[in-house]
């Protein structure tokens, strides 16, 4: 990998090396590709604010392109309300990020465009569908008043729908009331079976890509369920789940980033890179 653009923790060993969740052991890139090359689907999973894992979804897709393997890439980064400029997107002559940025209508504010647009220009350039994966505000704001859950709770066993109570409570840092739980699960549960629905099924030998943030494609609670749910013939091997992962300060353990059980691994592979920065987000609220 080309130098580090991320700055912190770089020195730490697990920084540029892949893990295997389901061997629990280290693994060379051509086992990822070779993972890659026979699944139908490639779920890439980041923080947002780390340029390291832009780069590495670039590098991958990059390959896969090259290999004329992708039927499509959803995005988390737009909703539906963006998608009939993306349907028109090979009508227009967009050959710079300046002008695809302008087309789009990208929303700078949410998303940092030197990050994803990379990604997005390559992509239109290879004439490769895009899509929206993302529920708009409006729809956000209808579920989360729903008083009644939909057939979406059933997807989750027992133990995922747990997950994602426990999961909420620590990323509001304690500080959402209880009362609010089930209707953030609703939320999360829109968004993921949202995201699932919208990778279209990919053609013959070729890939459907989703790229999303790592809680997102999480096999425990994200993504992949609802895609095994949509598709009955659909094995868990047709589905490869990378997640680009930073490293934490004097923390070489790789088991020690994987907080679900070992029966039950989040991701297929994590890629591990130096951070993007070491603020307590909690701390500042409390």
């Amino acid at each position: 990998v080309q130098e580090w653009e991320s700055p912190l923790y770089a020195n730490n060993p697990l920084v540029g090396r892949i893990w295997h969740g389901t061997s629990e052991q280290f693994v060379e890139i051509q086992h990822l590709v070779n993972a890659i090359e026979s699944a139908s689907y490639l779920l890439l999973g980041e923080k947002h604010d780390n340029p390291d894992h832009h780069l590495l979804q670039l590098m991958v897709l990059n390959h896969v392109i090259e290999q004329m393997r992708v039927s499509n890439v959803s995005f988390e980064m737009m909703d539906s309300d963006d998608q009939a400029a993306l349907d028109q997107i090979s009508q227009h002559n967009l050959t710079t990020l300046e002008d695809l940025k302008a087309y789009l209508g990208w929303d700078e504010e949410g998303w940092n465009w030197e990050f994803y647009g990379p990604l997005v220009l390559t992509l239109a350039q290879a004439k490769i569908p895009l899509a929206a994966a993302n529920i708009t505000d409006a729809t956000m704001s209808r579920v989360y008043g729903e008083e009644t859950s939909s057939e979406r709770v059933s997807i989750l066993d027992e133990i995922g729908l747990q997950q994602l109570y426990v999961d909420i409570d620590e990323s509001h840092c304690g500080l959402l009331p209880e009362s609010q739980f089930p209707a953030m699960v609703r939320v999360q549960q829109a968004r993921d079976y949202n995201m699932a629905n919208n990778m279209a099924i990919p053609e013959l030998e070729k890939l459907s890509v989703l790229v999303a943030g790592n809680y997102h494609v999480r096999r425990d609670v994200g993504v992949p369920n609802y895609l095994l749910a949509r598709e009955s013939h659909l094995r868990r091997e047709d589905i490869v789940v990378l997640s680009f992962m930073e490293v934490e300060q004097g923390e070489d353990d790789p088991a020690s980033y994987l907080q679900e059980p070992k029966t039950r691994p989040a991701f297929d592979y994590v890629w591990f890179t130096p951070a993007i920065s070491n603020e307590d987000y909690c701390a500042s609220l409390k």
